[in-house]
């Protein structure tokens, strides 16, 4: 009888050091919130951020076209990335991939540029064609990309992401050209919209929540974004979920979104 209780017993101590390591913290995950510090090379400017006594890149100077939007001098930045061990960039340490969140509030104290250095002269390569921007917020002038294959019959989904308590900014709309495009390929009956607001973790365990009342915001904005690219014809159903998740420091950013579901 004491074979099966010790066998148990090891199985037991076996679960909870697995369940231990599962739990272990990923420490490699940086979410902070600093001062922006620009500085400046000979071909663009880099943006970094200091934390915990160590410099980390954000990001170049780009235009909105560019995965990554550069933070703002005057404006803390809420940092959420996850450090590697690629070499260097102006001497920051990179964060793959990094989220970038502009607070709102002004700090004048965020206004650190760096000399240009000829160590930290970069081979800048433009994300996008030359020309004018194409970031917008009206579809009319969007280039509508063209429907790959059948027209789905089932109901399509899509997401959009925010900034930490951000709205509608010049990356939605491209996001939200495929839905358009789908939509009226489909000729949607009906749109459902659900909106969200998140939480996140920041490193030294402090938790940051949205501001409340910013899912309906959310929510409705991509309605009368849709209705107003003269998506009129479906029904709209918009709702929202005002209870942020609980965040976790890994992904929190996903859980500042808007759900969009098309159905035929």
């Amino acid at each position: 009888m004491k074979r099966p209780l010790q066998h148990s017993a090891r199985i037991a101590v076996l679960f909870l050091a697995v369940s231990a390591q599962a739990a272990q913290p990923d420490t490699a995950v940086r979410n902070f919130i600093a001062c922006p510090i620009v500085r400046d090379t000979a071909s663009v400017p880099c943006w970094l951020a200091e934390y915990q006594g160590e410099l980390y890149f954000l990001t170049l100077q780009t235009d909105v076209s560019a995965p990554v939007n550069p933070p703002w001098l005057g404006h803390r930045v809420l940092v959420e990335g996850r450090r590697t061990d690629k070499p260097r960039i102006c001497g920051g340490i990179p964060l793959e991939p990094v989220h970038l969140s502009v607070i709102a509030e002004p700090d004048a104290a965020c206004n650190q540029i760096l000399p240009a250095e000829e160590r930290y002269n970069l081979t800048f390569e433009p994300p996008r064609p030359p020309g004018p921007s194409g970031g917008r917020l009206a579809f009319n002038t969007l280039p509508m990309p063209a429907q790959a294959g059948p027209v789905k019959s089932e109901p399509q989904h899509y997401t959009l992401n925010y900034d930490f308590n951000g709205l509608v900014n010049f990356k939605h709309p491209f996001q939200l050209a495929p839905a358009l495009e789908t939509a009226r390929a489909m000729t949607a009956k009906r749109v459902e919209i659900v909106g969200y607001r998140g939480a996140a973790l920041l490193s030294d365990g402090t938790v940051l929540q949205e501001q409340s009342g910013l899912a309906e915001r959310r929510a409705e904005q991509v309605a009368e974004l849709l209705r107003g690219a003269g998506l009129t014809t479906p029904m709209y159903t918009v709702r929202w979920v005002e209870t942020p998740s609980a965040p976790d420091g890994t992904e929190d950013y996903r859980g500042r979104h808007v759900e969009i579901t098309l159905f035929p």
